[in-house]
């Protein structure tokens, strides 16, 4: 007589839990709350009252004010202010971006002694903060007669956009194939025609970001116009709001729509070149 024994049933394997997934869901989520959840409550502060923000400072407006922005739109100073980070956001960026592809072209195309060294030093310049030169950049600006004057700041500000232009320009032309150099010239192209008619819009994803960046950086600039300017004619939106603050400190509601009217030019850039920021890091990054 036989008998059968008892068959365990087979184990299942376990799944293995998909956690990276989650964390990351998680810690995206924790970086759009801590970034839009402020830039929120300036926004809708502005269309608040005073009182309202005192009573419960959370809360949405009820009813909506329109009157902070309307008053601030129609204010002198607030366009004024406008106008000037425009020219200096403006100016910097060209002229940023304007040696930096040139630059770049040289230094991606280009073989001769110290080509190496050269980038570099412009990879150390990333290094070297603003502060840093405060004095020693006011000294100057002074005996060159830029104190007061817009091209004081936005000359500057190029110059310290200049590094991480070229860190980003460089790698992306150097990955754009020698061959379309070598046929532009049997088709009769010069250096120049070559950087001016293929190199550069073969570049634009780089372009693009590098001029983001710069205009944002600009954009963004306080202690620069700080020291350049005491005359309140010439103070950008980032001084304009400091000065907005002071002669209206009790009404935050105010401020905070000053606040939010200011941050809207450089969002919309910002939000309008988003999609090619990403090709020309990408783009960098593989070259």
């Amino acid at each position: 007589m036989t008998s059968t024994a008892a068959v365990a049933p087979a184990k299942m394997p376990r799944r293995p839990r998909r956690v990276g997934p989650a964390l990351r869901y998680l810690a995206a989520l924790v970086i759009v709350a801590v970034t839009v959840v402020p830039l929120l409550f300036v926004i809708l502060g502005g269309f608040r009252t005073t009182a309202q923000i005192n009573q419960s400072p959370a809360a949405l407006p009820e009813p909506w004010v329109l009157s902070n922005y309307a008053t601030i739109l129609t204010s002198a100073d607030f366009w004024r202010f406008l106008t000037n980070s425009v020219i200096i956001a403006v100016v910097a960026t060209v002229v940023a971006v304007a040696f930096g592809s040139m630059a770049g072209f040289a230094l991606s195309h280009y073989r001769f002694a110290g080509r190496e060294a050269l980038y570099t030093l412009f990879t150390v310049g990333l290094l070297f903060p603003l502060g840093v030169a405060t004095l020693p950049l006011y000294l100057l600006l002074r005996q060159i007669g830029l104190l007061e004057n817009l091209m004081g700041v936005a000359i500057p500000q190029a110059a310290f956009s200049l590094p991480v232009t070229i860190v980003i320009l460089r790698p992306f032309m150097t990955a754009i194939p020698g061959e379309l150099a070598d046929a532009a010239a049997i088709d009769g192209a010069g250096r120049l025609t070559y950087f001016w008619r293929i190199l550069l819009p073969l570049s634009r994803p780089a372009l693009v970001t590098v001029s983001v960046l710069a205009f944002v950086t600009s954009w963004n600039s306080y202690l620069l116009p700080l020291l350049v300017f005491n005359d309140q004619s010439h103070f950008t939106l980032p001084l304009g709001v400091a000065t907005f603050q002071s002669q209206y400190s009790q009404d935050t509601a105010r401020i905070l729509a000053f606040t939010a009217l200011s941050m809207v030019p450089a969002l919309a850039f910002f939000s309008f070149a988003e999609r090619r920021i990403v090709g020309g890091l990408t783009g960098s990054v593989k070259g």
